[in-house]
């Protein structure tokens, strides 16, 4: 790994005069190279990558803090590391790495109420940490095998997290209960609400509005569609995506999109029918998306082929592919405010 760690510095020492010059955009989209250990930062208007920064080993997922000026990527390892690394974005520099002890294997993150949310896989647990403290101030067991993806969708603390080994998802729903003795406070607590889905969930998303949830489940081949108030399966869609990794709906809400690991296309569907669309030819597998939050492109991460595919929405058609690195995969828009 320490050879790794200086190949990626001698890369990013060799480029710097050239990618130096250039300020960071806002938007930005940010990427990961797995292999390279980096994340790239994007024009969008360009598809020009203006800079790069180490990312620490094996970076799986990123996401950025709400005024688009640090990035936050979960170490993963399968399960062996135990830390976040946090990048300036602004000035294009690592800042620190947060140190996560027995939490390991983090992968799945999310922003919500300034806080930094995280799954941590090989300990069937989530965790949220806060930035301001540097301290990690909250740890919820799942009791699920293979913890891997997370979606928090309130200040408040309403959490899903997708099971791939459980086969199941898991809903966080705080409460308030009564303090323990006289005159004591409340204490916000949760409740876990399990759902079970198909075999190999993993890639999942909200429709816009909330409304749906819809959930690839990998060994499968199969879609599950939730209902989040009542947390039960509504549909169960066959829809040929073995091998599924990441799920998003687009910002219009009419189109859903598939990555397969182990397909040489992704699988599009429309939402209100629920039918497959169409599919369009990436390359030998893909993971990572990421949709332009205007609603005109998506980005789709084809690891195996070492580019992003860039689709028009409106064509449905590939229009360019981006080089951020080996192994890209995740992916976040960074918007300075």
């Amino acid at each position: 790994m320490k050879s790794k760690l200086a190949t990626a510095l001698v890369v990013l020492a060799a480029g710097s005069s050239a990618l130096g010059a250039q300020a960071t955009p806002s938007p930005a989209l940010v990427a990961l190279s797995k292999t390279d250990l980096t994340l790239a930062i994007v024009d969008p208007a360009t598809l020009k990558v203006v800079g790069k920064v180490p990312s620490g080993p094996d970076p799986h997922e990123v996401v950025v803090s709400a005024d688009g000026r640090e990035a936050y990527i979960s170490n993963y390892g399968g399960g062996a590391y135990h830390t976040l690394t946090v990048i300036d974005l602004v000035n294009r520099k690592s800042l620190r790495t947060v140190e996560l002890g027995a939490l390991r294997g983090p992968h799945g993150l999310d922003v919500a109420g300034g806080k930094i949310w995280f799954t941590a896989e090989a300990a069937k647990a989530i965790g949220s940490y806060d930035p301001v403290t540097n301290q990690v101030d909250l740890i919820l067991g799942t009791g699920q095998t293979g913890t891997h993806m997370i979606a928090v969708w309130n200040e408040h603390g309403n959490m899903v997290t997708s099971n791939i080994g459980s086969a199941s998802l898991t809903f966080f729903e705080p409460v308030m209960r009564a303090g323990r003795g006289a005159g004591s406070a409340p204490q916000r607590d949760w409740n876990e609400i399990v759902v079970a889905v198909g075999r190999g969930v993993e890639g999942f998303d909200f429709s816009p509005g909330g409304r749906e949830l819809w959930v690839a489940n990998a060994q499968d081949g199969t879609i599950s569609v939730i209902d989040p108030v009542s947390k039960t399966v509504t549909a169960t869609l066959t829809a040929n995506v073995s091998g599924a990794n990441r799920l998003k709906f687009t910002p219009d809400g009419k189109l859903v999109f598939v990555s397969m690991l182990r397909s040489s296309d992704v699988a599009i569907f429309d939402a209100t029918t629920r039918r497959e669309l169409r599919r369009v030819q990436v390359g030998r597998g893909a993971a990572g998306i990421q949709m332009q939050p205007d609603g005109r492109r998506v980005f789709v991460a084809c690891t195996p082929d070492d580019y992003i595919a860039v689709i028009d929405l409106t064509s449905l058609e590939v229009v360019g592919r981006l080089d951020v690195g080996h192994q890209p995969d995740g992916m976040a828009w960074a918007v300075h405010r």
